[in-house]
């Protein structure tokens, strides 16, 4: 999964969290029996998926660090490719915006 696509799915888990709380918190006074069992399973979700979109957040956290380390490491060994790479990337750039 691309990095867009993970924080996108996180910014959608973390919404869906905060409207399932908000409806617990709405039927909060409905005092049946099915409506206490459902606000309990659904409370027992939303805390399910609070914990595992920190679990997803921390990995993607990890995986960019990981990353940011790998690139540095890269550009400390390789100083003039890192250059050049960087250079035909700005030309690149450079000719596309020009030709706008």
């Amino acid at each position: 999964m691309t990095d867009v696509t993970t924080q996108r799915l996180m910014e959608d888990l973390k919404r869906v969290v905060a409207d399932a709380e908000a409806l617990m918190a709405a039927t909060a006074g409905d005092a049946s029996e099915r409506a206490h069992m459902a606000r309990q399973k659904a409370a027992e979700s939303v805390a399910h998926a609070r914990d595992r979109l920190h679990a997803l957040e921390a990995q993607a956290r990890e995986r960019v660090a990981a990353a940011a380390h790998q690139a540095d490491h890269y550009v400390h060994e390789n100083p003039w490719q890192s250059i050049a790479v960087a250079a035909g990337v700005g030309a690149l750039v450079g000719i596309l915006l020009a030709r706008r």
